[in-house]
């Protein structure tokens, strides 16, 4: 298991997938999307965001950034449990296609 080492939360990867734990906003996007970057892509595609306890749009920014990363390698994010905020917000900016897998 690996855990990045974001102030308020980070993504876990466990068998094949990252599962996204705890806050995900402007004050630590920056620090989260870095420390992504020493996890290899999750075998499986699934980014799962159920335990994603808050989101702003810093974190829509981070997710399509992975999505960017992972397209560039040939492979394609599937993000699952999006938060009901973070979809509308994803909706507004006219990206919801992009967060889907």
């Amino acid at each position: 298991m690996s855990v990045t080492d974001a102030p308020a939360g980070g993504f876990v990867a466990v068998d094949g997938r990252w599962t996204f734990v705890g806050k995900l906003n402007f004050a630590d996007a920056a620090a989260v999307f870095a420390a992504s970057r020493a996890l290899p892509l999750p075998a499986t595609g699934v980014v799962d965001l159920a335990s994603l306890e808050q989101a702003d749009s810093a974190a829509l920014a981070v997710l399509l950034a992975l999505a960017r990363r992972a397209a560039g390698d040939g492979a394609r994010l599937n993000f699952t449990s999006i938060p009901p905020g973070l979809r509308r917000l994803a909706h507004v900016y006219g990206v919801e296609d992009l967060l889907a897998g």
